[in-house]
């Protein structure tokens, strides 16, 4: 069985909440789950709508669509929900230049679907961490090309632009990827609010000292917060193999 938890936190800085996660362990349409974090951009609340809009919309086309191919179902699911943002930017003036970044995951047997434009990331974690999505970023382009190194780009004054978005242009170009999953392993979906903030093996510790999901996604945002807390954060943790709590005479974990 799944479990999972989502949880997001204005940080200690910003005054509008503008990450937005959704979770479901149940069917969404032709897929057996769904999650999703999405990190809004534009000033005002428009960042705040745009992301919410989004995944809203995501979730109705994957919830309406008769493709069970997952890829192409999610990838029409990104197109709508691009299509949208810039419909409703055109219409709301002071919704001009919105957009958010975008993870969408399914896990379907034990194979792992995952779909992203942006920054936000998505990371498995067993021994190990590692991210699997790459970061639309000005600054991970020059980190691929050579340019700057890990510790530069974390402390780079561009870090925070990113080269794809959803809204950012008339057609968004979505990355995919997919895994088999294992015993033991553990996914966290999350903003930059986070990884902004903590160092990912910190994250792996954290999460590996946690004694259940929930546990582990509040401790991630109360990390981020103690380092700083600059920005919105927003995760989701999720546990593809978990044991019953009956089965397992207490936590998962």
């Amino acid at each position: 069985m799944i479990k999972t938890f989502s949880l997001t936190d204005v940080g200690k800085k910003r005054k509008v909440n503008q990450d937005y996660v959704f979770t479901s362990e149940e069917p969404v349409g032709n897929l057996p789950n769904l999650f999703i974090v999405a990190d809004g951009m534009g000033g005002h609340a428009a960042g705040d709508y745009a992301s919410r809009f989004t995944a809203e919309c995501v979730i109705s086309e994957i919830g309406k669509s008769y493709e069970k191919n997952p890829i192409k179902l999610i990838r029409h699911a990104y197109e709508t929900a691009n299509e949208g943002v810039i419909e409703e930017a055109m219409r709301m003036p002071d919704h001009e230049g919105m957009g958010t970044t975008l993870v969408v995951a399914t896990i379907i047997d034990d194979y792992l679907y995952v779909a992203n434009v942006g920054d936000s990331r998505l990371y498995l974690i067993d021994d190990n961490i590692s991210q699997i999505t790459q970061d639309h970023s000005l600054v991970e382009e020059m980190v691929r090309a050579g340019k700057l190194d890990r510790d530069e780009a974390r402390v780079h004054p561009y870090k925070n632009k990113i080269t794809r978005a959803i809204g950012g242009a008339d057609e968004v170009r979505v990355d995919f990827f997919d895994m088999k999953l294992k015993e033991g392993d553990l996914i966290l979906m999350c903003t930059d609010g986070l990884t902004n903030m903590v160092e990912d093996e910190e994250i792996r510790m954290i999460i590996r000292r946690s004694s259940d999901v929930a546990s582990m996604a509040e401790n991630l945002i109360a990390a981020a917060n103690e380092n700083g807390g600059l920005d919105n954060i927003g995760v989701v943790v999720i546990e593809p193999f978990a044991k019953d709590d009956e089965e397992s005479g207490g936590d998962a974990l």
